[in-house]
């Protein structure tokens, strides 16, 4: 029997339970000012909610993620190959997904929703998988003793209870201990702004744009009459497929153009506008979405990549490797000096040269081995590079004979 069969037997769930309220807040589902009801499906379909999610998403997916052993004696440490962790954090959490695809979907949950939850299946006490929940079937209680419960819903409405040890809860920032708040709802002005302005932008295009111009006819006209008229001019000149082609109109109809008025101007000002209050309530450089200002050179486009690097993902690389230490090693794994490691040091490297400069400085002060300095640049080691340089006026010899005296 697999485990997500033996997962789904649950319990049927009481009359009493209202998961349209745990639907609702986990997705959103509020109408926003603008009058739209923003669920997390509308949101994602924003490109610069979309991007964002992802831009998370990937700087936590594509940076290796090691467990490493650290010697309290000498301080060294190593990768630690033996451990069970390793092997499903790194390569393969469970039977669909590889080590990628799983930190993916986690991060992708927890920057839209501010939770992510993972089933944790343990086989004589030891974690064999770990299987990403659907954040909306997951409802998280605190009982009076401050423990939490974790209920879990099948698509066919079985529902079953696990204690806080069989799920791990990746939490975004918290204001209350024990929820990660939802970006989804704290934004749902500002994304669902975007959401409304997307949608009329969307119906001028409809009928070809904008309104450019109107027509008019000498004398009056029935109302059939003027029925058909339009019916035909839909047909025949609406549209962006009808865009460019001649209409032929008789009873000397007149053609009158329609400038951009400042308010269509200032209806595509706002659309770039929402794209910086999205970015800005999720923590991500509008550049990395595709958006920046006409002042930016390539200078001050590295620095906002560095900044991204320091200000948004390293943050998120940090709080997934304080959940994996205090909810997937025990303590006797954090006493022997076992700990996760996101490798994000190279997102720091900067450019060829700029790294060049660093491991000449580094190799010749004798704090960086060339063979290190080959391996980070994913080159094979070679003989006689694994000892440190020691520059001369650095080297500790003896002290200076004295002169006996006369």
């Amino acid at each position: 029997m697999s485990v997500l069969t033996r997962l789904w037997p649950f319990q049927r769930k009481s009359a009493g339970d209202s998961w349209e309220d745990v639907f609702r807040r986990l997705f959103g589902g509020r109408e926003t000012k603008a009058g739209i009801t923003l669920t997390a499906d509308t949101a994602m379909q924003v490109t610069a909610v979309l991007r964002c999610v992802l831009v998370i998403a990937d700087g936590i997916a594509t940076v290796p993620l090691k467990v490493f052993r650290k010697d309290a004696s000498t301080g060294r440490r190593e990768v630690a190959t033996d451990h069970p962790l390793l092997d499903l954090l790194a390569v393969e959490p469970n039977d669909w997904q590889d080590a990628l695809q799983f930190r993916e979907t986690l991060a992708m949950h927890v920057a839209l929703l501010g939770n992510a939850y993972v089933f944790i299946n343990r086989v004589r006490g030891q974690i064999s998988e770990l299987l990403p929940l659907d954040p909306s079937r997951v409802m998280v209680k605190r009982g009076a003793d401050l423990r939490l419960t974790y209920t879990v819903t099948s698509e066919a409405g079985i529902a079953q209870q696990f204690p806080a040890e069989a799920i791990w809860h990746l939490r975004g920032p918290s204001w209350n201990s024990w929820m990660g708040m939802e970006p989804l709802r704290m934004a749902r002005e500002a994304i669902g702004l975007s959401v409304a302005l997307e949608t009329s932008h969307a119906s001028l295009h409809k009928n070809g744009v904008q309104s450019t111009g109107m027509y008019s006819v000498e004398g009056s006209m029935t109302p059939d009459q003027y029925k058909f008229l339009r019916a035909w001019i839909e047909q025949h000149n609406a549209g962006a497929h009808h865009a460019g082609k001649p209409l032929l109109l008789d009873r000397a109809a007149k053609w009158t153009p329609l400038t951009m008025s400042g308010v269509d101007a200032q209806h595509l000002e706002t659309r770039r506008h929402q794209i910086e209050e999205i970015c800005r309530a999720f923590g991500v450089m509008p550049i990395m979405v595709g958006y920046s200002d006409k002042a930016s050179t390539y200078a001050s486009a590295e620095q906002m990549f560095l900044a991204h690097a320091v200000h948004t993902i390293r943050p998120w690389h940090r709080r997934f490797e304080a959940s994996i230490t205090r909810t997937l090693l025990t303590k006797a794994d954090r006493d022997a000096g076992l700990y996760p490691k996101f490798l994000d040091a190279e997102l720091l490297r900067g450019a060829a040269k700029d790294r060049a400069e660093f491991y000449r400085s580094g190799i010749a002060a004798g704090w960086l081995m060339r063979n290190e300095a080959r391996e980070w640049e994913e080159l094979d080691p070679k003989d006689g590079l694994s000892e440190p340089l020691s520059p001369s006026n650095m080297v500790v010899g003896n002290p200076p004979a004295t002169s006996p005296n006369p």
